[in-house]
């Protein structure tokens, strides 16, 4: 299953002290990736292989109670190569690996 997207990239505020910066993927795919049926790893985690720009990574997606959406967290290394910051709109590829 692949998605492509725009999303903005913030940070977790509950740590504020630290890196942790993220991208929301839409509703719609959320809900698509939801009723997947998958092996249950911790914190609700799924295996994606992730791309934006020229970066390319695989990672997990963690579900985000708050809003009921998948959140994308992002590397530094990505954040600095394709000169992402607090607030900057990224261009998602995203395909799930697990399924």
């Amino acid at each position: 299953m692949r998605f492509s997207f725009d999303a903005e990239v913030w940070q977790w505020d509950a740590r504020t002290d630290s890196a942790w910066f993220f991208v929301s993927l839409p509703v719609e795919a959320s809900e698509d990736i939801r009723e997947l049926p998958r092996i249950p790893r911790g914190f609700g985690a799924v295996k994606v292989r992730a791309r934006i720009g020229e970066a390319q990574w695989s990672t997990s997606i963690f579900p985000d109670a708050t809003v009921g959406t998948y959140v994308l967290p992002l590397k530094r290394s990505v954040r600095k190569a394709q000169d992402l910051h607090l607030g900057s709109v990224a261009r998602v590829d995203l395909e799930v690996i697990e399924g």
